[in-house]
């Protein structure tokens, strides 16, 4: 009997390790890696990953082509492999149609979608835009004879950035990504917010994605929700609010 006891106590001792430190990564995540939208890219979340890094976190932020849903998951599959365990995956406007996709990768342990799109399966980013209304302040151009959208210079700041000195819109304009119309005619095969916990943020003034559009998706994911009075680009006006929810996930709040 003590033999057996000498035996089976190692193991149980792993187990109870085992089970403390998953628990422990469930609720306490140190890695966040952010997904940037259309007509922006990953510069404009500067002052996020500055907080978030102060307060020990590794944040990671993906570069997306914005030629393709199928090449913007990949982008970010690239560096979700190489975190180094489970995963905050937060997504911006059109971010959020491509973390809906990767986000069932095994590292990504929640979502966050800041004033972003969150698709069904079998559904595209278009049929979601096609719900509302667009404001008067949207910029949103058809396509180009390339087959690229761009945003509307003289709508830029009002329409996207209406919150941030006209100086900072103007320099977001002309870095802006185009993007590839069939991105938003593609439909999603998977949608990670079906199984995974989800934390969403409204901006209430968001001249580019209806606000409407933006409760409706979150209620359907079953999403955590906060709002923000602030344009589209509530990542930069409220960074300090929008690292709140984000370390909020984190830690499973």
């Amino acid at each position: 009997m003590k033999k057996l006891i000498h035996l089976t106590l190692p193991f149980f001792s792993l187990l109870i390790i085992s089970v403390m430190t998953n628990a422990q990564t469930a609720t306490n995540i140190k890695n966040i890696v952010i997904v940037h939208g259309a007509f922006a890219d990953g510069s404009g979340w500067q002052s996020v990953y500055e907080m978030l890094t102060k307060h020990g976190y590794q944040v990671t932020i993906v570069q997306n082509p914005l030629s393709s849903l199928n090449d913007d998951v990949a982008a970010t599959n690239r560096i979700l492999d190489k975190q180094d365990g489970p995963v905050v995956l937060v997504g911006h406007s059109w971010g959020g149609s491509v973390i809906s996709q990767a986000g069932v990768h095994p590292k990504v342990a929640a979502l966050v979608y800041v004033a972003a799109f969150v698709p069904d399966v079998n559904e595209t980013t278009f049929d979601l835009i096609k719900t509302a209304p667009p404001a008067p302040e949207n910029g949103i151009l058809p396509p180009d004879e390339k087959g690229f959208v761009y945003y509307d210079k003289q709508k830029f700041h009002a329409g996207f950035a209406a919150d941030l000195p006209k100086e900072k819109a103007d320099f977001m304009y002309a870095s802006q990504g185009p993007i590839a119309a069939q991105s938003f005619v593609t439909p999603l095969t998977q949608a990670a917010w079906k199984t995974k916990p989800s934390f969403a943020i409204v901006a209430s003034e968001d001249k580019s994605i209806n606000p409407d559009i933006e409760r409706f998706m979150y209620k359907r994911a079953g999403a955590k929700v906060t709002e923000l009075h602030g344009s589209h680009a509530i990542y930069i006006s409220k960074a300090k609010e929008v690292a709140e929810v984000i370390e909020g996930a984190a830690k499973g709040k």
